[in-house]
């Protein structure tokens, strides 16, 4: 049976899953309402976070299909699956054109030689527009340095929620299979009678976890053939060598994973049984095999400390709250977080004994450990992210990203003053008949907190994407908080009544009834001065009557905490507290003389 791998890469949005779920459909590989992303963060989110392989059968050929996240803090899983497939499917939004992340994952594709197969998605939009996007395609992959053979490439239309596909858009068509026979015409297969006969080499471009297997690498076979309870040795790029043994083989059928005797050349396998495999390094048959080339990863943008929870309320929650349970939970991670780094011995000016520095991709991708650590019972809390600088040459320099942003035209003035602000330049403007899209480039640090207040900017109707470019010289001083914070100076019950009272103040983060602590931040103040308030107070009772002094009191909805809005908006002095059913945001220092004797 011969083999195809493709992986599908696209911008968050563009459509990705839906097809690979169409295609799963039509080939009979899944039933209805099976979806890639099994993930209960990822069908929350509508987002694809983990890059997962399925195989579909059509033809007599196996087509393995590999989806991949979207979101540029997830780049690294997108970068290794690039690395061990024959050919892409570039999805494109047919009214939106290629967007930042579109940039990123095609410039990664075209360096590594593969020859792309555009898939214009979503053409029934009321506003697509399939000639203008084919030509900002092209366009694209000639600002990309693409080759002669790489530009010409094959273009399939789509609506990828209704499973249909056409090579030309005047044709008539009714399921997926233009799209299934241009795979087959133009990726080359991976499979080969040569390739079979050579000593094995694979290398795993992602790892899995069982509780019972323990680590799993996820690999491409390039040559040779694989069996159950072979001896194979494991190499490093620098040529390192050890044994290991292979206790289980997994190959994909849909979604399902199926058990192995052997895997040949050009199928993607999942190994059982090498337990300290990791992503890059080469299985082979025979000790003299070279090594196949490693796999680079790209470096972290943000870091911020993660500590033991010592509010008051500490422990209530989580059934893992110790060092030490948070350093297994994270060591853990590591072992299949490859974009993550976690330096077990923070010290820093700012960290204790008990933190732990960890480096990420963005925002997201940090939300998301988080967001993951909290479900399975952990209690934590975090400091504010920090870009992470370099030094070169003597020269500060730090990471800089492209944002593009597609708004309604009244609300650019707002954005480019905003960003403007916090050191951003625009590069390039065009107008649509209603919106604008405007790129602009400046620092990470001056994206961090932005993006609530940009969906408050354009009313929730802009659209933000940005992608990190490259390290550039530092920018300068960024003035970005006009708020300050409201903490509480009691502990105890909030009361409607008082809270009422503090509302005008500024933005409430907490509902009546909900217990506070001293030193926890309940609010922001608009004028942009610490307070330090009470919301525990209740009105006043007497026994005597007085006109007017009875009426209903109306609280505006509070602005609820979650993680992402909370690293968002906490300042250098707080901590973010992270338990299994609760987010809230306090002072490092809990009482108002503390907090006075640390500025001195």
């Amino acid at each position: 049976m011969e083999i195809r791998n493709i992986a599908i890469i696209a911008h968050v949005d563009h459509g990705k899953t839906t097809l690979t779920d169409a295609l799963l459909r039509q080939t009979g590989a899944a039933g209805e309402g099976v979806t890639m992303d099994s993930n209960d963060l990822e069908r929350e989110r509508g987002i694809t976070i983990y890059s997962k392989p399925a195989a579909v059968f059509y033809k007599d050929t196996k087509i393995n299909i590999v989806d991949t996240p979207g979101h540029a803090d997830f780049g690294s899983e997108v970068e290794r699956v690039l690395r061990s497939i024959d050919s892409v499917l570039l999805i494109v939004d047919a009214q939106e054109g290629p967007m930042p992340q579109t940039r990123f994952v095609l410039k990664k594709s075209l360096e590594l030689g593969l020859k792309p197969i555009v898939v214009i998605n979503k053409i029934d939009k009321p506003a697509a527009d399939p000639a203008r996007c084919e030509e900002q395609v092209l366009e694209l992959f000639l600002e990309l340095g693409a080759n002669d053979e790489q530009s010409d490439f094959t273009v399939v239309y789509a609506i990828g929620r209704e499973g249909i596909a056409k090579k030309k858009l005047t044709n008539e068509s009714t399921d997926l299979t233009p799209l299934l026979d241009t795979i087959l015409e133009k990726v080359t297969p991976a499979s080969s009678p040569e390739k079979t006969a050579m000593p094995l080499r694979l290398q795993p471009f992602n790892l899995g976890y069982d509780n019972f297997l323990g680590r799993l690498a996820i690999a491409r076979v390039y040559e040779g053939v694989i069996k159950t309870g072979q001896t194979v040795f494991i190499k490093k790029p620098n040529g390192e060598t050890r044994q290991g043994r292979v206790v289980k083989l997994f190959t994909f059928k849909g979604l399902q994973k199926v058990e192995a005797a052997e895997v040949v050349a050009g199928d993607i396998v999942m190994v059982a049984g090498l337990i300290d495999i990791f992503i890059g390094e080469t299985v082979t048959d025979n000790a003299a095999t070279e090594p196949l080339p490693a796999i680079a990863i790209d470096e972290p943008t943000i870091t911020l400390n993660f500590l033991v929870n010592n509010s008051p309320f500490a422990g209530r929650e989580g059934k893992f709250v110790t060092t030490r349970q948070i350093r297994e939970r994270l060591e853990r991670e590591l072992e299949i977080n490859v974009g993550l780094r976690v330096d077990f011995g923070a010290e820093s000016s700012t960290a204790s004994a008990d933190a732990f520095k960890v480096s990420g991709r963005g925002e997201l991708h940090i939300a998301i450990l988080l967001e993951n650590m909290r479900r399975e019972g952990y209690e934590m809390q975090v400091s504010q992210p920090q870009v992470i600088f370099h030094e070169v040459d003597g020269q500060k320099q730090e990471p800089f990203e492209e944002v593009i942003v597609d708004t309604p035209v009244v609300y650019q003035g707002a954005i480019i003053e905003r960003l403007g602000t916090r050191k951003f330049v625009i590069k390039d403007m065009r107008n649509h008949s209603e919106s604008v899209r405007l790129v602009f480039e400046g620092p990470t640090r001056g994206l961090l907190g932005y993006r609530n207040q940009f969906v408050l900017d354009t009313k929730g109707e802009g659209i933000l994407s940005s992608r990190f470019i490259e390290f550039r010289p530092y920018a300068g001083e960024i003035v970005k908080r006009a708020v300050g914070s409201m903490i509480s100076m009691a502990s105890g019950k909030a009361l409607g009544f008082s809270l009422y009272n503090l509302q005008d103040r500024g933005v409430l983060y907490i509902n009546p009834a909900v217990e506070v602590y001293e030193g926890m931040v309940i609010g922001n103040t608009s004028k942009g001065e610490e307070m330090a308030v009470n919301p525990t107070k209740g009105k006043q009772l007497t026994n005597m009557r007085a006109s007017g002094s009875d009426e209903a009191i109306t609280l505006i909805p509070p602005y609820e905490l979650s993680i992402e809005r909370g690293m968002e908006i906490m300042s250098e002095d707080e901590y973010l507290e992270i338990t299994p059913m609760s987010v809230r945001l306090r002072k490092q220092h809990l009482t108002e003389q503390a907090r006075n004797k640390a500025k001195r």
